[in-house]
Parts: structure tokens; C-alpha cells; sequence
């Protein structure tokens, strides 16, 4: 009987794309999700990163040795992808690439609520949503301008988020004006 392939989580999927890239122990990962500004897009806690490795391993699709550390302290356990890793890291990668996955936000229900609620609420409402986006696009911002020499991809998805941060603040500037003029 073949074992049927679980698809990747996003989790994992954050993992072992890491890990295609180069070798590397669980603090090493947790620092290029901080420096990429990976959790804007993909829910990886630091304490999940050794669950997922781990889990990884148990499938063969992550191998691990020591390594000693430099100066004083203990050994680090470098994790790689194995062969099976790198295929089910690749065919997953290709279908997260091919497949637009559709993600459902509380704004929606908001909006759905809309026709119950009072318009100066929902303006108020409207525009803290504004100013939290208008930070959240400051601080990626900033994030991607502290890199240095970033890889072109991470590069990508420092600009797939500006962007659609961007598509979104551009949509609630003109609904806040519609919202304002209209009638509730």
C-alpha cells in the first residue's frame, strides 16, 4: 500500500523553501522569517519552526547532523532537505505558484454587516482600518529598505505586498468617500 502525501501546510511550505535554499538550524530559520518579514504572509510561530522540523523528519523529507558551534556553546543541529524533501518542497512550491487560494478577512463580514450599522460608526470604523494599513504599508516598507542585497524573489514578495497593500488602500479611500456621500 503507497502512503498517500499530505499537501504541505504554508508552514512547512515556509520551511522547506528555506531549507532548498541552504542548510540551516532552527535559530538561523527563525531569523531569515524576521529579516524576510515572512509572518506578513505566512502564520509560522517561533515555537512551531522545531515542531515542523521535527515533523519533517518523521516524513524523510528533512535530515539533520551537528555541527560544532563556533567559540563556546553546544553543537547546532543543521537541518537539509533530503531528495523526497526537495521533490515534495518543489511540487508543492509549483502548486502554491499555481493555485490563487482565496483568503477570508473579518472585513468581509464587516461589509456584509454594513446595511445595520450606522454610517458614522462605519466611517470611524473605515478609517482606523485606514490608518492600520497606512502603518502596516510604512513598516514593510521600511523592512524592505533595511535589507541588504536581498535575493530577488524575497525582493518579489516585498513588492507583492506593497502592492496589494496598495490595490486595498486605493479601494477603502474611494468606499470611505462612497460611504461618506451615500445614504445609510
Amino acid at each position: 500500500m503507497v502512503e498517500e502525501r499530505k499537501p504541505a501546510t504554508n508552514a512547512e511550505l515556509a520551511v522547506l523553501s528555506l531549507l532548498a535554499e541552504k542548510p540551516m538550524h532552527g535559530y538561523q530559520i527563525e531569523q531569515t522569517i524576521i529579516s524576510r518579514g515572512m509572518r506578513e504572509w505566512t502564520e509560522i510561530g517561533f515555537s512551531s519552526i522545531y515542531y515542523i522540523l521535527e515533523k519533517l523528519h518523521k516524513r524523510g523529507f528533512v535530515k539533520s547532523r551537528f555541527e560544532p558551534a563556533e567559540g563556546k556553546g553546544p553543537s547546532r543541529k543543521i537541518f537539509s532537505l533530503t531528495p523526497s524533501g526537495f521533490d515534495f518542497f518543489r511540487k508543492a512550491a509549483l502548486e502554491a505558484l499555481a493555485s490563487p487560494s482565496h483568503s477570508f478577512s473579518s472585513l468581509q463580514l464587516g461589509l456584509a454587516s454594513l446595511p445595520m450599522l450606522d454610517k458614522r460608526e462605519v466611517i470611524e470604523a473605515l478609517h482606523n482600518y485606514q490608518l492600520m494599513l497606512t502603518n502596516k504599508y510604512s513598516e514593510l516598507l521600511m523592512k524592505s529598505s533595511e535589507q541588504k542585497e536581498l535575493p530577488w524573489h524575497v525582493g518579489q514578495l516585498f513588492q507583492h505586498d506593497l502592492n496589494q497593500l496598495e490595490c486595498e488602500m486605493d479601494w477603502l479611500n474611494k468606499f470611505i468617500l462612497e460611504v461618506d456621500c451615500g445614504s445609510n
